[in-house]
């Protein structure tokens, strides 16, 4: 036994009889529980030469057979993590909850090593048999972890630095640990960070296809971040019980057991009917939906996913009925009848599946993104990430590092942990360039390289990550213009110009007065919605709306945000939207020759003023009445705002809007606003 075996194995027994150097073999004391366990549990000798114990072959394939969705998953997660650490040495590894090896990907220059070592398939790492290890100790103490060579028991294992995550099922049992080990002499925290992140894509990717037969609620508290790894993901029956709840998503609650949780209604949760979450996500073309928790009030953003198999599901019992599968394409969602967008939908259906690039034209504003995202949700790749870049938005010292991520310390600045890349993000699922005309010239050249091959190189590094992506690009720019002005490479532009969609600007869409009406739902608070004053509609219908959707929508959140009741009328339009807009709405209602003048027609599109705020003016029997009610309600309950909301099966939102509409103040302070 070599002298630093034998100064390992005196530590070991001075650490664990004397209790001393405790602080110097890492945070939080985990590797003095792991080996005062391993010496006074275990009677495991740490100079132990035992030959790696190793389960049978058949065994192994049973033990392979009872994790057979997670492998199927976690195989594509141990490659892309290999990738990312091809070169560095190390070995991805998978084990089972009794810490026997299933699956390995090693690098060649640690194969010859890993085998005297024991990590194969079918050996088996339980902290009983390999002492302290990444995977034994990972299964014991359920959290990531790293086991850094002298923090390892056994003398034979302190040559290897391991990284550990520990991989949950729905109902939070552990079913077994991803570990990335090798020969690194230093602590690589940003590894462990790359497990856990792999760890987190395995968990949710399991869930969703466990559950694809079930309606999946997918949430986080920032719209941008629901499709992500990050998001919460619940399982609901077809009467909108819980079924199952992610990790993420027990997190993002504030829960801690799936217990608390399953077997509940949505509604018990968060303030809206199952039947009205679905017919929100329906009609916000599956873009994220505010909602809000019930305890805390805290705001989400939802979408509800139908269910896979849809031959067997049946609707739900309670309230409105729920929408067919063919009503709920992300792609049927995006035209009411305008002909140019109905041609656009049909062709995305053909060629969604197929390995052609896309390039999506159109003014700003126009509803590129949300096509992109629409043929993303429709496609296979719907369970995949949607990634999202604005090739506009990033400072050019920024976007190549954005995009391609870079390796830990690739340039000053850089983040010790590394970064992944879009494209890698994007991996398996969509990468979408919006305002792809704008990306600087010298990384057009590396972006051309990349679709060509179908890899990338991170910042820093050498060895290419293979890639499998469908690209969506979009611009407002005129390529060929670009391409004479020498702003754009003419070699790419072809690359990307597989199928080109133009999106119609809104002044020229057919559908614009459904559309409308549809936007107004689709910004309404969740089980509430608000309805147009035909006036009102004929105005909107005759602008020329430069901004396009995003002019609109913005336009109809305001109104909404700051209305008196739920049918918007003129009056409700805001003060700088107001000239340009009653003029245009007295112009759609002027009589014909010889009747009223058109200013006395504009005196009859606006309506008459607001009354004055004194307590019961201007409110008709029916408004007074109401105000009655609900002021004993407030007084019934304190004035406590969210709990009169709870009471009335309403938002927040609403509840100050009917306190302001109804002109009723508390008691010691001024009016609700």
């Amino acid at each position: 036994m070599s002298k630093f075996a034998v100064d390992h194995v005196k530590r070991v027994h001075s650490v664990v009889h004397d209790r001393i150097g405790a602080d110097c073999i890492g945070a939080g004391n985990r590797i003095t529980r792991s080996w005062i366990r391993c010496l006074n549990e275990y009677q495991l000798n740490p100079d132990s030469c035992a030959e790696p114990e190793v389960v049978a072959p058949i065994e192994l394939q049973e033990r392979q057979e009872r994790l057979a969705d997670v492998q199927a998953v976690a195989k594509v997660e141990m490659t892309n993590l290999y990738q990312q650490l091809a070169g560095s040495g190390y070995a991805i590894m998978l084990t089972d909850r009794e810490g026997v090896l299933l699956n390995y990907f090693g690098d060649p220059a640690f194969t010859h090593a890993a085998s005297k070592t024991g990590l194969m398939q079918g050996a088996v790492w339980s902290e009983r048999v390999q002492g302290t290890n990444g995977m034994g100790t990972c299964l014991v103490e359920r959290r990531p972890l790293t086991v850094h060579q002298d923090e390892h028991y056994l003398s034979r294992n302190i040559g290897l630095s391991c990284a550990a995550a520990p991989i949950f099922d729905h109902e939070g049992e552990l079913v077994g640990v991803l570990d990335a080990s090798g020969e690194s002499r230093l602590a690589q925290q940003h590894t462990l960070a790359l497990v856990s992140m792999s760890v987190q894509m395995i968990e949710n990717r399991v869930f969703l296809h466990q559950f694809r037969h079930d309606y999946i609620l997918r949430f986080h508290n920032r719209p941008e971040f629901v499709g992500t790894l990050s998001e919460g993901a619940i399982a609901l029956s077809i009467t909108g019980t819980v079924l199952a709840a992610s990790r993420a998503a027990l997190s993002l609650l504030g829960y801690t057991r799936p217990e608390e949780i399953v077997g509940r209604d949505v509604c018990e949760l968060f303030n809206i009917t199952f039947p009205g979450l679905v017919d929100s996500s329906t009609r916000r073309a599956f873009h994220p939906v505010p909602i809000f928790e019930v305890r805390s009030n805290a705001r989400f953003f939802a979408v509800v996913y139908q269910p896979v198999a849809h031959s067997n599901a049946r609707r739900p019992q309670r309230g409105a009925a729920l929408p067919t599968p063919a009503e709920t394409s992300a792609l049927d969602a995006l035209h009411l009848g305008d002909p140019a967008m109905r041609a656009n939908v049909d062709t995305a259906r053909r060629v969604m599946e197929r390995n052609v690039s896309i390039v999506l034209l159109g003014e700003t504003g126009s509803g590129k993104e949300r096509f992109a995202r629409a043929m993303h949700l429709s496609s296979s790749r719907a369970s995949r990430p949607f990634i999202a870049i604005n090739c506009a938005s990033i400072p050019e010292s920024l976007i190549e590092s954005e995009l391609f991520g870079y390796r830990p310390g690739a340039f000053t600045g850089a983040s010790k942990e590394g970064q992944r890349g879009k494209l890698l993000q994007a991996n398996g699922g969509t990468l979408f360039l919006d305002e792809i005309g704008d990306m600087p010239v010298a990384l057009q050249a590396r972006l051309l390289r990349v679709l060509e091959e179908r890899e990338v190189v991170p910042l820093g590094g050498e060895t290419p990550v293979k890639l499998d992506i469908r690209l969506i690009s979009a611009t407002h720019c005129d390529l060929l213009q670009k391409i004479e002005s020498g702003a754009f490479r003419e070699d790419l532009y072809y690359r990307l110009q597989g199928v080109t969609f133009t999106m119609p600007p809104l002044r020229d869409r057919q559908d614009r007065c459904a559309l409308i009406r549809q936007l107004a739902l689709e910004e309404s608070d969740a089980g509430c919605p608000v309805e147009l004053d035909d006036k009102l509609l004929a105005v909107l219908d005759r602008q020329h709306w430069p901004g396009n959707l995003r002019q609109l929508r913005h336009l109809l959140r305001t109104m909404i945000a700051l209305r008196a009741t739920d049918r918007l009328t003129l009056e409700d339009l805001p003060p700088e939207y107001r000239h340009g807009l009653v003029e245009a709405g007295a112009a759609a209602i002027t009589p014909a020759a010889g009747s009223a003048s058109a200013g006395a027609a504009v005196s009859a599109v606006l309506p008459a003023p607001a009354p004055g705020n004194k307590p019961g003016a201007g409110l008709n029997p029916f408004e007074c009445a109401e105000r009655e009610v609900l002021l004993q309600e407030l007084k019934r309950h304190q004035w406590n705002l969210s709990g009169v909301a709870r009471e009335l099966n309403i938002s927040r939102n609403t509840l100050y809007r009917k306190l302001q509409r109804l002109n009723i103040e508390h008691p010691d302070k001024s009016l609700f606003h």
